[in-house]
């Protein structure tokens, strides 16, 4: 089906405000969608969103999961490490990194993430006594996610300041800036550097974090190279740490929009995982992923050429109405389970989905600890403009401390 005026511009900050009334349209009018100025394809149904997930022969990744120009390239890998490539390069590095980033480990951790989310509520709260407003973002949300990744790798609690505005100097864009800038390059020089010295300490004395693991990482006499344990390490920052402040952000914003279906959560904090399930289906942080057609690929009766951007759409498939029931009211504690898209599908789900999910249910389980309700000042909250993440560059709420 080919409709000629403009259904989705991922950079358009009309769509960044609500993209879901265009994904209504891109459903419902074209399940396959051409875009020719920015050339790509799109798919927003959910179940061919899925199909596209777990089809990695025909869709690639080895030229990234991104439309942005500098981010897309044989080069992808060097920062996005296994996300961006194919098998059998996908699955060899997968599975080395898999030996030392474990559930296990995950869960061994939980007891620091809480400690570091207490720390950072604290200071959060000893400011909101002292003002009307505190930023969610800024202050809680925005420091909690890159903090834990530091911890898991074992960065010094000294360093963790400055990693932090490293990785977030790689992930800004001034407004109208759609490629990456001068600043964000120069702050990836700087994490790339500070994680060699980092590996190259490690070489020397191994200690018991995820850097010491992924070294000691070993299959049939196969190991990880340093160049490749370091593109792992800055797939965590781009990956791990701003989809997880989005998340954190979303369903602060969400459930202050729903306070009858927050109120239950206050009362009974094991509800605070479905909280979260339900953020992420109904406006998930990782809206739009990018693959190119390797061979040939025929959706509906349309041939997509080979070397052809596609773009895969959960954000769109969480509120296809034709797998959800009523998909654009937030209800905490609907029946979401494998439908779910926020971590992908098939061969590249997310290896930090339960890193993600842990995290989430700690900080929003201690917020509600310390609150006994807040409000979102709408009107002072900005939105992060970015072609595939969708959340909250700062949040200013109102607390009501216990």
């Amino acid at each position: 089906m080919t409709i000629t005026e403009t259904l989705l511009d991922p950079y358009d900050y009309d769509f960044h405000e609500d993209p879901y009334q265009y994904y209504q349209r891109l459903r419902d009018e074209a399940p396959l969608y051409r875009n020719e100025e920015l050339g790509f394809w799109a798919l927003s149904r959910h179940r061919d969103v899925l199909a596209g997930f777990r089809n990695s022969t025909t869709l690639s990744n080895k030229f990234g999961v991104s439309l942005d120009p500098a981010s897309r390239g044989p080069h992808a890998s060097k920062t996005m490490s296994f996300l961006a490539m194919d098998d059998p390069d996908h699955l060899r590095l997968r599975t080395l990194v898999s030996k030392g980033f474990t559930p296990r480990r995950i869960r061994e951790l939980e007891p620091r993430v809480t400690e570091i989310a207490t720390r950072h509520l604290d200071a959060m709260l000893e400011k909101a006594r002292s003002s009307q407003t505190v930023d969610y973002v800024d202050e809680f949300a925005g420091k909690l996610p890159m903090d834990v990744i530091s911890e898991l790798m074992g960065v010094p609690e000294a360093d963790r300041a400055q990693v932090r505005a490293w990785a977030d100097a790689v992930m800004h864009r001034e407004d109208g800036v759609t490629d990456v800038p001068a600043s964000a390059v120069e702050a990836s020089l700087n994490l790339i550097v500070y994680y060699q010295d980092m590996v190259a300490a490690r070489r020397k004395k191994l200690s018991d974090d995820l850097t010491s693991a992924l070294l000691e990482a070993e299959i049939g006499g196969d190991r990880l190279t340093d160049d490749e344990i370091i593109g792992f390490m800055f797939l965590m920052v781009i990956a791990g740490n701003e989809t997880t402040t989005k998340l954190l952000a979303n369903a602060a914003f969400w459930g202050h929009r729903n306070p009858d279906q927050l109120t239950p959560v206050y009362d009974d904090l094991e509800r605070v995982p479905l909280w979260v399930e339900e953020t992420l289906r109904f406006d998930t942080s990782s809206q739009i992923l990018a693959r190119t057609v390797s061979g040939e690929l025929t959706l509906y009766d349309t041939v997509i050429p080979d070397g052809d951007v596609l773009l895969l759409l959960p954000g769109s498939a969480h509120r296809d109405e034709r797998v959800f029931d009523n998909p654009d009211d937030y209800v905490i504690g609907r029946e979401i389970g494998s439908k779910l898209m926020s971590f992908g599908s098939g061969a590249h789900f997310c290896l930090g989905a339960h890193l993600a999910r842990m995290e989430a249910r700690v900080a929003l389980a201690e917020l509600f600890k310390r609150i006994r309700g807040y409000e979102v000042d709408e009107a002072n909250a900005v939105r992060v403009h970015s072609s595939n993440v969708r959340g909250f560059a700062h949040l200013p709420i109102h607390v009501q401390i216990r």
